[in-house]
């Protein structure tokens, strides 16, 4: 009888060791965030669970962001993290430039001797302050592109620790940013790195706070629910490089946003007349169109602003205007309008891009802004004279669209409105697989 026991209690710690070796094993094809929308800041945040012992971290979503980074100046403990050495690989990787030779503080998280220094930016506030490189263990969840997979580890993932004072205009509880633009110490990047796959991720932004829209690190599929494989449909345009920083102090390294070349603007086929010297990036880094997170609406330079109103206003003079609401300029009345499965029955608004073949089309869901039960908004704001970057597409144009940054292959891949699909970004199966 003890020889029987002995030998059930050998087979199962067997079984557990193998199976411990099976999910150390692991190899995921690619990783998954959830992404959520706060609708009274219309910031998107996820949440990384990092440290030891883990803990829950809420960071905004910046999607042109050097690197993920968070608050370590108050009630940041954990026993795995470790802070970068300024001679180190990671710390010219990241093009810090400077290094932090004296900590005038007692050592701890964001504060040790010779440690690599970064100046941290919060794009929300547009401010400015200094940090340091550190790394530290993560765990995030794995997919095979249809539903959720087994949690991961990362043991010592690559962030910046900025001070408690940056996390002023982030949505509650954010702890930080997570920074996924185009740099090698981007999340992008450095999933990429760490499980071997390549260095491509997919955006689809909810257009609701009460769903979940999903990031997914890796190559596809992406299937959405019901058996909605959307890969197949996604266009392409290439990525273009901005030579010339764009977000915080400016510097002479190129800029992590994602940025695509812009040659045309349609509404309902009819062209709207842009002074195309605007639409392409200048020696100092002047012009062009990107994509954010970060803003909540398309802003443009005024000119091309203009120049798009006047179009749109002809396309809807049927339809009664209303008195405008900050921070749109042009608002009609929704009674009586109806709809539509893609939004509101107005003008699409075409962006051609490199390509004659190849344009985003913007349908009323995306074009328009419910700002009162009877109100709706073009929604385009004015982004005055001289800005940095002449046309910035925000995030209310990007939800329900899949967006496919492929950093390898210098392009993005984008499907327009899943709901002429029939489904949603917030479609995705978050339910676990295993």
């Amino acid at each position: 009888m003890a020889s029987s026991r002995n030998l059930v209690f050998l087979s199962f710690f067997l079984f557990l060791t193998i199976s411990q070796a099976q999910a150390k094993a692991f190899q995921p094809k690619a990783l998954l965030l959830h992404v959520t929308k706060d609708s009274s800041l219309l910031q998107y945040t996820t949440q990384i669970k990092q440290r030891t012992p883990l803990v829950p971290i809420k960071l905004t979503i910046d999607v042109g962001g050097r690197f993920m980074w968070v608050d370590c100046e108050k009630g940041y403990v954990s026993s795995s993290y470790r802070p970068v050495p300024c001679d180190s690989k990671i710390c010219k990787i990241s093009r810090s430039g400077a290094c932090l030779v004296v900590c005038p503080a007692p050592p701890g998280p964001g504060c040790n001797n010779n440690t690599c220094y970064h100046l941290i930016y919060n794009p929300l506030t547009d401010t400015v302050n200094s940090g340091v490189m550190a790394s530290d263990a993560v765990l995030v969840q794995s997919t095979d592109g249809r539903s959720a997979g087994p949690a991961v580890s990362v043991p010592g993932l690559f962030f910046a620790c900025g001070t408690h004072s940056l996390l002023k205009g982030l949505s509650s509880g954010a702890k930080g940013i997570a920074g996924l633009g185009r740099s090698l110490v981007s999340l992008p990047s450095l999933f990429a790195s760490a499980f071997k796959f390549q260095r491509i991720f997919a955006m689809c932004l909810s257009s609701s706070s009460q769903s979940n829209g999903v990031i997914i690190f890796g190559d596809g599929p992406y299937e959405f629910q019901f058996k909605k494989e959307v890969s197949s449909s996604l266009m392409y345009t290439p990525l273009i490089l901005n030579p010339k920083a764009t977000a915080g102090k400016y510097s002479e390294d190129p800029s992590t946003d994602f940025f695509i070349r812009l040659t045309s603007i349609k509404i309902n086929g009819q062209a709207v007349q842009l002074n195309d010297s605007l639409l392409n990036i200048d020696t100092e880094g002047n012009g062009g169109t990107k994509i954010s997170t970060v803003n909540p609406y398309t802003m443009m330079e005024r000119s091309i602003f203009k120049a798009v109103l006047k179009v749109f206003k002809e396309k809807t003079k049927g339809l009664t205007r209303v008195a405008s609401v900050k921070p749109f300029e042009y608002c009609i009345s929704s009674k009586n309008l109806g709809s539509t499965r893609l939004g509101p029955p107005v003008p699409t608004i075409d962006l051609g891009l490199h390509d004659e073949s190849v344009s985003w089309r913007i349908f009323g869901m995306n074009s328009m802004v419910q700002v009162k039960d009877d109100v709706l908004c073009l929604g385009f704001v004015d982004g005055g004279l001289n800005p940095r970057t002449s046309v910035v597409i925000g995030g209310h144009q990007l939800e329900d669209n899949l967006l496919q940054f492929d950093l390898a292959k210098r392009r993005l891949g984008f499907t327009s409105s899943l709901l002429f699909m029939q489904t949603t970004c917030a479609n995705f199966n978050f339910t676990s697989s295993v």
